[in-house]
């Protein structure tokens, strides 16, 4: 879209609840920074929206105006997609309400809402749905894109366990979407990013977990590397939905429940959350032990929400981070070599390769959303680049993308997940959907079809 001279607001803010915000308010610094705090954009107005009239007048004002459009609900993507440039940031952060009906075991959640928001709210009941694996995390993103975590093998993906959202079409129409009202869009909307509207509500199905569950760290060394992870291959392959798993090359955070002469030490982490009971989490980790003792563990049981702001540290809000993450249908031993030959090239230690094993309930679905990774077992593996001084990002960006242009050959095409699409050309965007990307064209020109929706791994409406 092109921008325009006229940015008179006083319109826009007669008519919403929330507040309008424009370079010259207070807080209009703290309302536009986002999770990556190598982001420094400055959007003309941000809308901060407190229901979806509100996020309507936002949609019709920046069209008559002709700013271009971002979304902002957890502000946790890596590429800043939430801030637009001299746009229009539409701001979901003041929408976190999480209603739970223990029940029906069921959950409507903001658009705006945390996964520290959601957990909360779901445990006071004993219940729970897929997150991510850092609290901090919108849902909204997170369950557009697909979203999988510790409770993956168990549960499917986030939206997999979505019923119905609230939406916000591009031309400022309020919908409800379902499996019966609008299909279409529902089917888009559970994978396919945020190309089709604003989601200012989600309601998603929830599953007896917690309040404790287990869990389970081993960490071996640099010189075990390559063993270490051929082991863990194994054991990933014999895991039980009940539990989740997750690999990370990394160097040993400075944690109080990590041995102080093992802080910082480079290896990789093997980690376990067991949701079936002490009994069974205790027989998972025997052969781990006996098949490669580990330079030290930690094992305990935990609050559910302990585990879901296990990782928080190792992101926490305003680093500087960047990103490149495919899949791997297996963790061959060429892309083991490729692992033990780039992991020690990193400057920072905070950088790491968290690599998701996805199984189980991850394969219970197929066509019937839009996410587009093949539903069979596999890794998802990313190469984070994570630092809190700026001046050392462009090498751990430079380290990242070398990575990951090694680990291609070894990866099942070049598709990825689209919510660690950092760089989101259009090449990739249609190889990380596949088959699926021509239906998702068909909704966008249905719901979108002058893109206003773009700041995103974008989809193209259909011609």
């Amino acid at each position: 879209m092109t921008q325009t001279a006229d940015r008179s607001t006083d319109s826009l803010r007669i008519r919403m609840m929330g507040t309008v915000l424009t370079g010259d308010d207070a807080g209009y610094d703290d309302a536009r920074s986002v999770f990556n705090g190598a982001v420094d954009r400055r959007p003309a107005i941000i809308a901060r929206c407190a229901n979806s009239t509100d996020v309507a007048h936002a949609l019709r004002f920046a069209r008559e105006h002709g700013l271009e459009v971002s979304v902002r609900g957890g502000a946790h993507n890596f590429a800043g997609i939430a801030v637009a440039v001299d746009g229009m940031m539409i701001d979901l952060s003041p929408m976190r309400r999480v209603t739970v009906d223990p029940d029906a075991r069921v959950a409507v959640v903001g658009g705006g809402a945390t996964l520290a928001d959601l957990d909360a709210a779901t445990q006071e009941h004993g219940l729970a749905v897929t997150g991510g694996t850092v609290s901090h995390t919108g849902v909204g993103g997170l369950t557009l894109g697909g979203g999988f975590g510790w409770l993956t093998p168990m549960l499917g993906l986030t939206s997999d366990n979505l019923v119905a959202a609230d939406l916000v079409t591009a031309d400022s129409r309020q919908l409800r979407v379902t499996a019966d009202e609008h299909p279409e869009l529902f089917w888009a909307i559970r994978g396919g990013g945020g190309n089709f509207g604003v989601v200012t509500s989600f309601e998603f199905r929830l599953h007896p977990v917690g309040p404790l569950v287990d869990f389970g760290l081993f960490f071996w060394e640099d010189d075990r590397l390559a063993e270490a992870l051929r082991l863990l291959r194994d054991i990933v392959a014999t895991l039980p939905r009940t539990t989740g798993a997750l690999i990370a090359p990394m160097n040993a955070p400075p944690a109080v429940f990590i041995p102080e002469a093992h802080h910082l030490t480079p290896g990789v982490a093997f980690l376990l959350a067991g949701f079936a009971g002490r009994a069974e989490h205790a027989k998972l980790l025997e052969p781990v032990r006996a098949a490669l003792p580990p330079l030290f563990e930690f094992v305990t049981p935990m609050p559910y929400t302990a585990l879901q702001q296990a990782l928080d540290e190792s992101a926490p809000w305003g680093i500087n981070v960047y990103e490149k993450a495919l899949w791997l249908d297996e963790l061959s031993d060429g892309a083991i070599d490729v692992v033990r030959t780039h992991l020690p090239k990193r400057t920072s230690p905070m950088s790491f390769v968290p690599t998701f094993a996805l199984y189980g309930a991850y394969g219970d679905l197929g066509d019937e959303t839009a996410f587009g990774a093949t539903r069979k077992e596999r890794f998802a593996f990313n190469v984070a680049a994570i630092t809190p001084d700026p001046r050392v990002l462009a090498a751990e960006r430079a380290w990242a993308r070398a990575f990951w242009q090694d680990m291609l050959p070894h990866a099942a095409g070049t598709g990825n997940y689209v919510n660690f699409l950092a760089e989101a050309d259009d090449a990739r965007v249609r190889s990380s959907f596949g088959p699926k990307y021509a239906r998702l064209a068909r909704v966008k020109a249905a719901y979108d079809p002058d893109n206003v929706f773009h700041l995103n791994p974008n989809i193209k409406p259909a011609t």
